[in-house]
């Protein structure tokens, strides 16, 4: 997940201007500080130290909530659904985390061990290097000579960084973290190519080691996406590629609240869908800002939000995130669109079919399979 070190942000203005008042951009905790005065403004390095001290809690907290069994599939049934507002997706969700956990209660029942995998995670966290000095700092020599940065799993150069002269793809080049690469409408294939080229030497030894982080904004994929994927295919280079689709459908409301629609971030992930299945490759994940609380910051949705309603809960201090509900309503139709590109029918006609009950053994074994592939 992003987290455990986002504390710096990228911004497209070097100042903000209030009222008549114009002060330095909030960059980021990590830099200085939200509230929009003078001295709040004004850069501190003290703040790397906070972030370091953040970014370890976090992680600590992580361990303990896994290790508590915040994954554990058997406890699917007890995940709060108290935001989820539309009552069909409320009674699909409970249909399918029921019948999981059903069939892994039976499971244990029979004496079987059910695999550890549905009981935790492995969680790696990941960020943008952005702030080179506080990156440096947390880069160390590893005992097979190569310098890893132990502040991060995962690190990606961000859409407004990547030139290739410039010094965090030099930064990039000298570590073995894998890495990521955001692209945007800017980004010139060719280019692209090169800066592949000089952060990754020796893709054959390493493939997937550098993952394309697409952010196009919706409708612009089938005009933006091929060229990139073609360019990429042709230099023989084996990289993942994820959709990014929340900074590119980012809009700013008359009220000056910074939003993204929900139907907007959901047409980028099919069409990015659909352009890697025609050109033969395939999405292997998506990035979103989300969170578990009940905000009101992303339009649309299962509670079908407005911009009318954006002040009620409106918390974030940078980029909107999708709720509790829109997180959850997103992965059921983010999990439809794949299966639908597959062939396969949607979750709620599997789930919804009512076959006539066979209560024979073998019917039994059958149907406890099934349930069991669900879970997986």
């Amino acid at each position: 997940g992003r987290m455990a070190g986002q504390f710096a942000k990228p911004r497209s203005s070097d100042s903000e201007t209030i009222d008549g008042v114009t002060l330095p951009s909030y960059r980021g905790d990590n830099v200085n500080s939200f509230e929009f005065t003078s001295e709040s403004r004004e850069p501190n390095p003290d703040r790397l130290v906070d972030g370091y001290f953040h970014s370890a809690a976090t992680i600590n907290y992580m361990r303990v909530v896994i290790a508590e069994g915040l994954a554990d599939l058997r406890q699917a049934d007890a995940w709060s659904m108290d935001f989820v507002k539309n009552q069909r997706r409320r009674d699909e969700y409970e249909r399918i985390s029921q019948r999981i956990t059903s069939a892994m209660n039976f499971v244990e029942t029979c004496g079987v061990h059910l695999d550890p995998l549905l009981r935790s995670v492995d969680m790696y966290t990941s960020h943008e290097g952005l702030h080179l000095a506080y990156e440096e700092a947390m880069t160390c020599k590893a005992a097979n000579g190569e310098y890893y940065n132990l502040g991060t799993h995962f690190i990606w150069i961000g859409d407004r960084t990547r030139q290739l002269d410039h010094a965090h793809v030099e930064y990039m080049r000298g570590i073995a973290n894998p890495i990521g690469v955001k692209v945007g409408p800017s980004t010139d294939p060719a280019e692209l190519v090169a800066l592949l080229q000089r952060v990754w030497p020796d893709p054959a030894s390493s493939p997937g080691r550098v993952t394309l982080i697409t952010r196009f904004g919706v409708g612009n994929v089938r005009k933006l996406l091929p060229p990139i994927l073609a360019a990429v295919r042709a230099a023989d280079l084996p990289v993942l590629w994820i959709s990014d689709p929340c900074h590119g459908n980012t809009t700013t409301t008359s009220t000056g609240h910074k939003t993204r629609d929900f139907d907007a971030i959901l047409r980028e992930v099919e069409e990015c869908i659909a352009v890697h299945r025609e050109a033969g490759s395939h999405l292997g994940g998506v990035h979103f800002e989300l969170t578990g609380d009940n905000v009101t910051e992303c339009t649309g949705g299962p509670e079908d939000l407005a911009e009318a309603d954006l002040p009620l809960r409106y918390n974030t201090l940078c980029d909107p995130r999708l709720n509790y509900a829109q997180s959850l309503e997103m992965a059921f139709k983010i999990t439809d669109a794949l299966r639908l590109s597959r062939g396969l029918p949607p979750l709620e006609q599997v789930f919804n079919a009512e076959p006539v009950p066979d209560e024979t053994p073998d019917a039994k074994r059958r149907k406890l399979s099934q349930d069991l592939a669900a879970a997986r």
